[in-house]
């Protein structure tokens, strides 16, 4: 069965609501399979839309007033539900600058980069000049720091010379810290805000990802110099519409407020999918999030009327609390945009606190990120399931996704596109393929 999708025959079916499966069934497309995508919800994105009105976001979340008139007019606000920065040397962004659905989005940089140390927070040092002037660090620690920095920037994996003693493939980022002499507090801003791991599992593997991870953070910095991190105007929300659209003009279909009643099998094969009596028939179909429970995300949307304090009154901004700075086992995300990107009334900025649940009483858990954003004007709590497929979908040919994490950048989210697209068509994710043909039709170039 995958052998027929391969040569672009039989249906694709995504049978899904969240912000991923619209960019699947974007790259499927482009790569010439027939795709179906089939949304239960009446808008694009489904969990990972912008909210708008201002008002809608109440009923969603059951407040039982309406937004009083000093949030200004409710068609001002895109709220995200899930929000998440692009790395401006990211693979997202590669998606987008390859299939060209740039061209439907226009994007701002956020203007900073914070960490939390000691109930402060501090701008993320990257460059050998910010080491050098950061207050998260000692004079003689800065120097140390510096030299680590030279060290992952000369680093190449292919040049045995950069190693400076370090083995890639089997020393461990703990041994690497210990190597340059770094403390514990630059280990965790180092491992956590520049590596964006968020647990400390990464230092008793090989240091070769966590190395290409901080080069990526460092070589998204230089593209823009404010912060490594891309939000697009009006939201998220954005960003499905944008790949949906790029779906339908190489033939894909988008059908929304259509539900998947049933998904039919034979053989232990899907042959397709069951929706308000209707069958419609496939050869692969992609699912959202199912089958095993992985844990749970608290998410709160927090609206504000003033930047957040010490962040040099940035519009946008990512704050990382990291898990030994609170005595956790997981990070703490702050991610804040405003009315600088379209998504907020004038003067007003969303802030939204995420983190893995660990303990009961899930909202206690982010009340280090919420002191760091008062006075809240309104605040929206969201604890969520997370789910994981249970196996890789090769026999069945249903391939389920696991659910977006808690972290505030995408580059997860796209290892999962590439792993499920390696699952559905039996190659690796190629960005070569992704690319628009020369003669296609962009649809508004015709007009």
């Amino acid at each position: 069965r995958s052998d027929h999708v391969r040569r672009g025959q039989g249906r694709i079916i995504l049978a899904a609501s969240i912000c991923w499966e619209c960019i699947l069934s974007g790259i499927m497309s482009v790569n010439g399979k027939k795709v179906l995508h089939m949304d239960r919800n009446p808008y694009y994105g489904g969990e990972s839309s912008s909210i708008t009105p201002l008002e809608e976001l109440y009923k969603r979340f059951t407040l039982p007033d309406s937004p009083p008139e000093s949030m200004g007019r409710g068609r001002d606000w895109n709220v995200d539900l899930i929000p998440k920065f692009l790395m401006a040397n990211g693979q997202l962004v590669k998606m987008l600058l390859y299939t060209e659905v740039t061209r439907y989005l226009d994007f701002k940089v956020v203007e900073g980069s914070f960490v939390y140390k000691g109930g402060k927070i501090y701008k993320v040092p990257s460059t050998e000049t910010e080491a050098l002037a950061s207050n998260l660090m000692g004079m003689f620690e800065k120097r140390r720091f510096r030299k680590f920095l030279v060290f992952v920037a000369n680093f190449d994996e292919n040049d045995p010379k950069t190693f400076e003693g370090v083995d890639p493939k089997s020393t461990t980022m703990r041994d690497v810290y210990k190597k340059f002499d770094l403390g514990q507090d630059v280990i965790d801003f180092t491992g956590h805000a520049l590596a964006l791991y968020r647990t400390d599992d990464y230092l008793d593997v090989p240091c070769l990802d966590t190395i290409n991870r901080i080069k990526l953070y460092s070589e998204s910095l230089a593209r823009y110099g404010k912060s490594p991190y891309l939000y697009p105007l009006y939201g998220l929300g954005e960003l499905p519409q944008g790949f949906a659209r790029l779906s339908a003009i190489y033939g894909g279909t988008y059908m929304l407020n259509k539900p998947v009643d049933e998904i039919v099998m034979e053989g232990g094969h899907v042959v397709g999918v069951k929706s308000e009596g209707e069958v419609r028939p496939c050869r692969l179909l992609s699912t959202s999030p199912s089958v095993r429970k992985a844990g749970q995300v608290i998410r709160v949307i927090c609206i504000l009327s003033h930047p957040i304090k010490n962040t040099n009154d940035a519009n946008s901004c990512q704050i990382i609390i990291p898990q030994n700075q609170v005595n956790r086992n997981s990070d703490i995300y702050v991610c804040m945009i405003s009315y600088a990107h379209n998504v907020a009334a004038q003067g007003k900025y969303i802030a939204i606190v995420s983190t893995t649940v660990e303990t009961s009483e899930p909202e206690a858990e982010i009340e280090p990120a919420l002191e760091l954003l008062e006075p809240i004007d309104q605040k929206f709590v969201a604890i969520s399931d997370l789910y994981e497929p249970t196996d890789d979908g090769t026999e069945s040919q249903v391939f389920a996704s696991s659910s977006y994490d808690a972290t505030t950048h995408f580059e997860t989210t796209c290892n999962d596109i590439k792993d499920i697209y390696k699952r559905m068509t039996g190659s690796d994710f190629d960005f070569e393929n992704m690319k628009r043909k020369q003669n296609d039709v962009f649809g508004e170039d015709e007009q």
